[in-house]
């Protein structure tokens, strides 16, 4: 039993010198936590350029369903809606707001409604040297008239 004792001693004496072995690790895990970061952040500002798009394509479709036109029909009020006049009223929209963003189709699909598609450019704010042209974005939004 002295014998075991003996060499383990010797073991843990002579060939446990550990330091600075653990720097390495800390390096990688550092460098990862980095990247992580950095991904988020160009994660978090797609997300945030899709929503702000979605903001503008509402708002769009809404500006394109107010562009009605008020007929009284058999004594009750009727709003109704031409492609064109949906058209004029998103683009004149799109022409006072400081978006960024292009019209890519403004129509009435039944004549009460207001469909409204609008496009914009993504570039990322970390990686932009992966994606160097940037990100297509695209929303879409609808919006009904309240006289029917």
């Amino acid at each position: 039993m002295t014998a075991l004792r003996r060499r383990l001693r010797r073991a843990t004496e002579v060939g446990s010198d550990d330091e600075g072995s653990i720097l390495p690790l800390v390096l990688g895990y550092a460098m990862l936590a980095i990247v992580l970061i950095l991904v988020t952040v160009d994660a978090t500002s797609l997300y945030l350029a899709q929503k702000r798009l979605d903001s503008v394509a509402d708002a769009a479709a809404l500006a394109g369903a107010d562009g009605f036109t008020l007929t009284i029909t058999a004594g009750a009020p009727r709003a109704e809606l031409s492609s064109g006049d949906v058209y004029a009223q998103a683009s004149a929209l799109l022409a006072q707001s400081d978006a960024d963003a292009n019209l890519v189709s403004a129509s009435t699909p039944d004549g009460v409604s207001a469909r409204v598609t609008v496009a914009g450019q993504w570039h990322p704010p970390v990686f932009s040297l992966f994606v160097p042209d940037g990100v297509a974005l695209q929303a879409t939004a609808t919006s009904r008239n309240a006289l029917r």
